[in-house]
């Protein structure tokens, strides 16, 4: 699977994010490049996961709506004389 790659922004905003949030709840300081990196670590790792758990949501959407679609081609449906 290729790599998650994020728009540079979405990046930088996502990593004062999380170097906010360490600071918050942990009193950690995490800032700049090791928050940048911190981040990269997560996504690497972790985002497979939620990106994995995303295309099952949309396949399940997919699916469903199929089954919708194929209901209404069935409701009209015209009988046959005989």
């Amino acid at each position: 699977m290729p790599a998650i790659e994020l728009p540079k922004d979405t990046r930088d905003a996502a990593a004062r994010t999380l170097s906010k949030y360490l600071k918050d709840e942990l009193d950690l300081e995490v800032n700049g490049f090791d928050a940048v990196f911190l981040f990269d670590f997560i996504t690497e790792r972790l985002g497979p996961l939620f990106y994995n758990q995303g295309l099952y949501d949309a396949q399940a959407v997919l699916a469903k709506k199929a089954d919708e679609i194929g209901e209404a081609i069935l409701g009209i449906e015209k009988s046959v004389k005989r």
